[in-house]
């Protein structure tokens, strides 16, 4: 499916932002004027460093990506990384980072960080949360105790931890598997919040971004994203996919939000995609931002991505193999250690294991869309999309195999 070149209704004039915003985006490279893509080369300038777009968010879930230190993240490319709103209040707190000296000095990263709302623990908490029209109350996952989250209370967390980019709170629902009764309703919850959270947020400092909700729903989509784009956040999150959809339906809602999205001149973030086919779908549909803890996770049971496949360094065939897991790697998995090696250090349950996997995942993804952002750069991203589809299409198709082998 290809995108929209054009879209009827797309919006006009964006609202007044503040002129003193924390967050400055640039666009450097426009979609070209035929409508053979919608992907943009931009620049996201914020208070701990600048980000160039389209750019991958490695997640540390709880101020660290698993397994890495900041040094390891630096040396793999990352320019921003994500945290959790919701796991830091509940461990170690958001007011002891706070006392602290704020999330990066706790966490010693000197670049930019965004902070999720806690609204995808909506989700994913099921059962340990009950909805209504003033906030969540969450049963923590860690000691039965009960906490209540409102668009306030989202803010001022997010605000102590002083991360570069807050996100307002939000109600995501599963895409593929609910009801357009209970799309509906969450995405008209959101849309409210999210003006609760604009007047919530005080912090300077800090840029504050809004979430379009609406599930597959095309007009729910677009009345979810004309309210969000009527108000003056620093940029627009779209959530409610990367879940149980399709690809092909993610891609339909890509293209009604970005075509309405069209004069908009913020960053668009699109919640929880990490594979690199998607990745490069969404670039192509005019996303700038990504984030997605599927590198990583399935670094730590042992897949490691390259160019031609998937390897599962859980199968035999690796116990004797000297080559490096990549050829021409910069990681420091493929610099200094074999596939044979990394074998056995998962055989071993061995903690370095995860440390050189994860190195290896999160470095073939950002150097893949450093790819990107260099075909852009030169105008070739449109000519060169069908090769680079098939060059990570092949990769997936023969992921599976090497898999079962």
């Amino acid at each position: 499916m290809e995108p929209t070149p054009a879209a009827p209704g797309a919006l006009g004039d964006v609202p007044s932002l503040r002129a003193d915003s924390p967050a400055r985006y640039e666009i450097l490279v426009p979609p070209p004027p035929d409508g053979s893509t919608q992907a943009r080369l931009g620049r996201l300038t914020l208070p701990h460093g600048i980000v160039e777009t389209p750019q991958f968010m490695p997640v540390g879930t709880n101020a660290t990506v698993k397994a890495l230190d900041p040094g390891d993240l630096r040396d793999a490319g990352a320019t921003i990384i994500l945290s959790n709103t919701y796991h830091l209040y509940l461990r170690p707190g958001h007011e002891r980072i706070a006392a602290l000296g704020g999330l990066n000095r706790f966490m010693a990263w000197d670049r930019p960080i965004l902070t999720d709302s806690g609204g995808f623990q909506v989700v994913s908490l099921g059962e340990l949360r009950k909805i209504d029209d003033d906030g969540v109350t969450f049963q923590s996952h860690l000691d039965g105790s009960y906490h209540r989250f409102t668009p306030e209370h989202s803010i001022a967390v997010q605000e102590a931890l002083g991360a570069d980019i807050a996100v307002a709170f939000d109600q995501p629902v599963p895409p593929g598997s609910s009801t357009r009764e209970a799309v509906a309703e969450a995405t008209a919850r959101t849309n409210r919040w999210a003006e609760r959270s604009l007047t919530a947020h005080t912090r300077p400092d800090q840029a504050l971004f809004g979430i379009v909700q609406g599930g597959l729903d095309s007009e729910l989509r677009a009345v979810s994203t004309r309210a969000i784009a009527a108000l003056p956040f620093d940029g627009i999150c779209i959530g409610g996919l990367a879940g149980d959809e399709t690809a092909t339906e993610r891609e339909a809602t890509l293209d009604v939000v970005v075509g309405l999205l069209q004069r908009d001149p913020r960053p668009r973030y699109l919640m929880g995609l990490g594979s690199p086919l998607d990745l490069l779908e969404a670039v192509h549909r005019g996303i700038d931002l990504f984030d997605s803890v599927l590198p990583a996770r399935v670094a730590r049971n042992g897949q490691l991505w390259v160019p031609e496949g998937r390897l599962n360094m859980r199968n035999a065939q690796f116990v004797d193999d000297p080559r490096p897991v990549q050829e021409g790697c910069r990681c420091l998995l493929c610099r200094q250690f074999s596939r044979a090696y990394l074998a056995h250090l998962f055989r071993a349950q061995e903690l370095l294991a995860y440390r050189l996997a994860t190195c290896h995942n999160l470095t073939f993804t950002l150097d893949f869309m450093a790819g990107i952002r260099s075909a852009l750069r030169s105008g070739t991203f449109p000519a060169h999309l069908s090769e680079l589809r098939e060059r990570v299409q092949l990769s997936s198709s023969r992921a599976l195999a090497v898999q079962s082998e």
